[in-house]
């Protein structure tokens, strides 16, 4: 497995994961729907459209394996319509085509979105702490909607055609140069409530990525979903602190625990682990 295309090459976690591939020697094939800005880690670079499924199967017609991370990435910027037919369609082309080219290994960007806490209209609570893969996705709008019915579409081939499929649930990832912005210590942390205080470090996020690629076929049929999300909070308040202010209803484990979002299952899956916080950050 050498030859590994890159959609959304272009964006935050894009240009992370193809340094971080082309480090570990595969041959990256990028593809965004604007120009390349810098051609350093691509073996190759084709400014494409996902949505026109021909172009598809000419961009992952060399390829041994997909991280598919081209998407609408949140629902603010676009109308609902576009975020769920954009990230929908790119979703079943690209693995339309990846079925059809004898591609097995598909890895695709998902989203803690798919629970429904960020973006819901009408806020609500986990029904349990802390939140793992089985956790019910609540969506009430598009983006989450969308994050989670590419999931399904995941299923689909797996059941189809045996694709192994891997999406991974990516909580806010931030770049080293954004923690600055995002951290406000000793404040008020209400604004990271909708997200639970969860992230990943960009670098963290594509070493889950590349771990993907090798990590061992996923069983029972379906695709497996992954947390990739940060070992601690997103907020210098202690986890008990927050989750008798915000969470009185729901009794904490009996372990303890360092993060409302899990990511215990990834470490299984991937043997991965993440070694960046941002409390080395600042």
């Amino acid at each position: 497995m050498n030859k590994v295309v890159v959609t959304g090459s272009e964006g935050k976690l894009g240009r992370f994961v193809i340094e971080e591939l082309a480090q570990s020697g595969y041959r990256v094939i990028g593809t965004d729907n604007r120009p390349a800005k810098d051609h350093r880690y691509y073996a190759r670079y084709m400014q494409g459209n996902l949505n026109e499924l021909g172009e598809v199967y000419g961009i992952l017609a060399d390829a041994d394996a997909v991280i598919h991370l081209a998407a609408v990435p949140n629902p603010i910027n676009f109308s609902p319509e576009r975020i769920f037919s954009n990230n929908m369609m790119s979703s079943y082309n690209v693995m339309e085509a990846a079925s059809k080219l004898g591609i097995k290994r598909v890895v695709t960007g998902s989203s803690e979105s798919a629970y429904g806490f960020c973006w819901a209209k009408h806020p609500f609570a986990p029904n349990y702490l802390p939140v793992d893969e089985e956790h019910p996705l609540l969506s009430q709008e598009s983006y989450g909607l969308s994050k989670a019915l590419s999931e399904q579409i995941g299923d689909m081939f797996a059941r189809r055609v045996d694709m192994e499929v891997f999406a991974l649930r990516f909580s806010l990832i931030l770049a080293p140069e954004e923690y600055r912005r995002e951290i406000d210590l000793f404040e008020d942390t209400a604004r990271h409530h909708r997200i639970l205080w969860s992230y990943i470090d960009a670098r963290d996020a594509a070493l889950a990525c590349r771990l993907a690629l090798t990590a061992p076929a996923p069983s029972g049929g379906e695709a497996c979903r992954l947390g990739i999300t940060s070992s601690d909070i997103l907020s210098d308040a202690g986890i008990e602190t927050l989750a008798k202010r915000y969470y009185p209803q729901l009794p904490l484990p009996e372990e303890a625990i360092f993060a409302f979002v899990s990511n215990q299952e990834a470490g299984v899956q991937l043997n991965w682990r993440p070694v960046y916080s941002w409390r080395d950050m600042v």
